[in-house]
């Protein structure tokens, strides 16, 4: 199942040009032998050297509950939340989503060759955090230098509640 999201990006102007690339993560989702399972919450998000967030990529969450009543428990997504979450407006135009099931999934994200290019040269983390009803919590950081001057795949795993996360970048 893919998905596009569009990255919005709010970074200053002044920078030096980084890279015009589509960006795709591509994250695996176990199925957890458990008596009680739920689709896990996962937050997306690009972070530089300093661990500050450049740009949300995807917010998944239960979007059918009655009232917005699935934002309550964004909070458990603890990294994202206290860096960025906390901080925005759900749902976000074209970075949020409904959650989903076990199984592999593929989130992309073509991107802006303009959005990009604001993107100082240096080292990011693509970080994914994965929270689930009546389970655990977990994150995963994926590194990835800008520029991006040949198409990357660089993977991380997860230990129990995300299995392979894996970014795919190409110039």
């Amino acid at each position: 199942m893919k998905l596009r999201y569009s990255i919005a990006l709010a970074l200053p102007l002044a920078s030096a040009n980084a890279m015009a690339a589509d960006l795709a993560l591509k994250l695996d989702i176990p199925q957890l032998n458990v008596a009680e399972y739920h689709r896990p919450y996962i937050a997306a998000w690009l972070e530089n050297a300093d661990q500050k967030v450049v740009s949300n990529l995807a917010v998944l969450y239960d979007v059918k509950k009655k009232d917005n009543a699935g934002t309550k428990w964004l909070k458990d997504m603890r990294q994202w939340w206290r860096k960025s979450g906390r901080d925005v407006a759900m749902p976000m135009d074209g970075v949020s989503g409904a959650t989903r099931g076990p199984g592999e999934h593929t989130l992309t994200f073509p991107v802006a060759k303009e959005a990009l290019n604001k993107l100082p040269a240096g080292q990011y983390n693509v970080v994914v955090e994965v929270a689930r009803e009546a389970g655990g919590r977990e994150a995963v950081k994926v590194p990835l230098t800008l520029p991006v001057k040949a198409a990357q795949n660089v993977a991380a795993k997860g230990k129990e509640e995300v299995g392979d996360v894996v970014v795919q970048v190409k110039p």
